[in-house]
């Protein structure tokens, strides 16, 4: 029988409240009766991610800049949504369609996944399309530098052991994707 106890809710005040960043201050009481006064919670948007595979064999993946890491990484496209104004499957296929150029028929919802959930409150909703195929060009926010890279599908497992391929999230739906294919 599980004994765990949730985290009790003294106070809540948001912080900064900006549209690219929310942050509530939480005052808590532990199950234990500790009270702490100053736990920080990012209020962010839920991500839909999309495994993008050619008829080739080929996965799409997009090259672009971090900055709060100061690199270049190779992830799968995605990108936040508002759930009250689409759903996480057209968020997908646009998300797809403005970083890449690329478009899917058929989609498959193959998780949902929490990133960081000690801390934020966002949910990554994983996606996979077969046959995907190039339908024009890309269609890029003002925010947004990307190339597109495609990996055959036979070597992306090396890649991630190699550290080429490092995000969780774009891990995460590689892995669910291969397990889904078998």
């Amino acid at each position: 029988m599980n004994n765990l106890k949730k985290w009790k809710i003294l106070k809540s005040k948001m912080v900064l409240d900006h549209h690219w960043c929310q942050v509530r201050q939480d005052e808590i009481e532990l199950p234990n009766g500790k009270i702490i006064d100053d736990y920080f919670v990012s209020i962010k948007p839920d991500v839909a991610l999309i495994l993008p595979i050619t008829s080739n064999q080929e996965i799409i993946f997009v090259r672009q800049y971090r900055h709060a890491v100061g690199e270049f990484f190779l992830e799968l496209p995605a990108g936040s949504f508002d759930p009250t104004k689409e759903s996480a499957e057209i968020a997908a296929i646009r998300e797809l369609a403005e970083e890449t150029g690329y478009i899917c028929q058929n989609l498959q919802q193959i998780g949902t996944i929490y990133d960081k959930p000690s801390k934020d409150t966002n949910q990554i909703h994983l996606f996979l399309a077969e046959n995907v195929s190039k339908a024009g060009e890309q269609n890029l926010d003002i925010t947004e530098e990307i190339e597109v890279v495609l990996v055959p599908l036979e070597s992306v497992l090396d890649k991630i052991a190699q550290g080429e391929i490092s995000v969780a999230g774009t891990v995460a739906a590689i892995f669910l994707g291969l397990n889904f294919l078998k």
